[in-house]
């Protein structure tokens, strides 16, 4: 089993329990919205210290949570699931992922860089019917999956786009085998 330096960041002790079958790691729960001043020193000490990955629940819920800890702890990386990877029936989240999905989302981690370049902009989603067409939002969850982004609205995708260090290279091969899969 694989050791990860970085302690993990997930939002209950199913998603613990999931994480750790497959790494061998450190993980902070923030036992959902309500985290706990403990909770963020916990977290403050491990990204100056060891670095965090958050894996949140692909949710709204779960996107709250990385919006919060990645305002108030600038820095962390963030691996992502799909919604459909993450699915049991209704719920949805990081207990229900098989270890593979979870590995995959480990080894894709990203780091936001709010300083780099915009090199992506809405006209692209536009033209790669990632926005304004009816299948937008299943296209960006297939291309999101393939990045290592996760799955959000059109805005935000473009946002991680730009700040999750995808090249345009990389964006074009994935829209073309997005393509070529449809």
């Amino acid at each position: 089993m694989e050791r990860i330096k970085e302690s993990i960041v997930v939002e209950g002790k199913d998603d613990e329990s999931a994480v750790k079958k497959v790494v061998q790691c450190d993980c902070i729960i923030t036992h959902g919205f309500g985290i706990r001043e403990s909770t963020w020193k916990r977290i403050e000490k491990a990204a100056a210290t060891v670095g965090v990955i958050v894996l949140t629940d692909p949710d709204f819920a779960g996107e709250t949570i990385r919006k919060r800890i990645n305002a108030r702890v600038p820095g962390c990386k963030h691996a992502f699931i799909s919604r459909e990877d993450a699915r049991a029936g209704l719920d949805i989240g990081v207990e229900n992922a098989s270890p593979q999905i979870i590995m995959d989302a480990l080894s894709k981690v990203k780091t936001v860089n709010p300083l780099s370049e915009n090199i992506f902009s809405q006209a692209d989603l536009i033209r790669d019917g990632l926005s304004g067409s009816n299948d937008a939002a299943e296209k960006r969850a297939k291309v999101g999956k393939i990045l290592g982004i996760g799955y959000c609205n059109a805005k935000q995708f473009l946002n991680r786009l730009n700040h999750y260090g995808i090249t345009r290279e990389l964006y074009e091969d994935t829209i073309v085998k997005v393509g070529e899969n449809e």
